[in-house]
């Protein structure tokens, strides 16, 4: 009488790995590119911002980052996250806040640097590479939107 053994449990685990692995693997090469230029294209943005405050020995454009930090919070609190209801024509109270204050937190982003500028606090060229990243961030947080938007993700 022969008994049927059951392969051991290490090699059902490393068998149960190595199918997930390739399954994230075939994922990865698929969202790769997206990926990457989103983080090349905010990185560059955070780039900017540094080099206006670096290359004119002044730091007052950094003050810019607090709206950076600000413009996503209304998504991130109203609007459960995503920011599909942007788009949206839908209202309420609770999503018209949300609308608002992003876009006051985006207006505020472009008008920083300009008063920066005209109260004389900041050189004109560190204006300009400040509209720069902000240009750069809107476009990334812009191809993340459409990214999200597409069913495969």
């Amino acid at each position: 009488m022969t008994v049927l053994h059951s392969p051991p449990k290490p090699v059902i685990l490393f068998i149960f790995f190595l199918s997930v692995g390739g399954l994230l693997l075939v994922l990865w090469n698929l969202y790769a590119p997206v990926l990457a230029g989103l983080a090349f294209m905010f990185s560059s943005s955070i780039l900017l911002q540094i080099l206006a405050c670096a290359l004119y020995n002044n730091w007052w454009p950094m003050i810019t980052t607090l709206m950076y930090v600000m413009v996503p919070m209304p998504c991130l609190f109203f609007g459960g996250g995503s920011t599909h209801f942007l788009t949206s024509r839908d209202g309420g109270g609770w999503i018209d806040a949300a609308k608002f204050l992003t876009g006051a937190s985006a207006v505020g982003s472009i008008a920083i640097p300009a008063i920066l500028r005209h109260a004389n606090l900041i050189e004109s060229g560190a204006m300009f590479i400040e509209f720069t990243s902000f240009f750069i961030l809107v476009c990334t947080v812009m191809c993340f939107h459409r990214a999200t938007l597409e069913d495969d993700w």
